[in-house]
């Protein structure tokens, strides 16, 4: 399971970074603006895919530990349910922080 989910982060890796490989950059002037932008391009390309991968993986093991919790106490499923919500929300809003965080340093250099 661990060798699949490795595998998993290198196709999300790709996947991430491949618009910086379809970028071209014909004008000799901006060949060298371009160069230097490349590195920021695959830095913000590596940081968004290890973000997603981690907001995903950490909502997905939540949502498995209060299925199973609910499943060994049923009685206490509602407030179960309340605090899954409540930090997968959390989950998601330090994600799409670290994403702004990530795509502001790409605009900014």
């Amino acid at each position: 399971m661990k060798n699949l989910s490795i595998a998993l982060l290198f196709v999300a890796l790709i996947a991430m970074v491949s618009p910086a490989f379809a970028q071209g950059y014909t004008n000799p002037a901006e060949t060298k603006a371009a160069a230097s932008a490349l590195p920021i391009a695959w830095g913000v390309a590596i940081g968004c895919g290890v973000v997603i991968f981690g907001a995903g993986l950490g909502i997905g093991r939540i949502g498995a530990s209060a299925v199973e919790s609910m499943s060994r106490q049923p009685e206490a499923a509602g407030s179960i349910q309340t605090a899954m919500i409540l930090s997968a929300a959390l989950i998601e809003g330090v994600t799409l922080f670290a994403l702004v965080i990530c795509l502001l340093g790409f605009i900014f250099k």
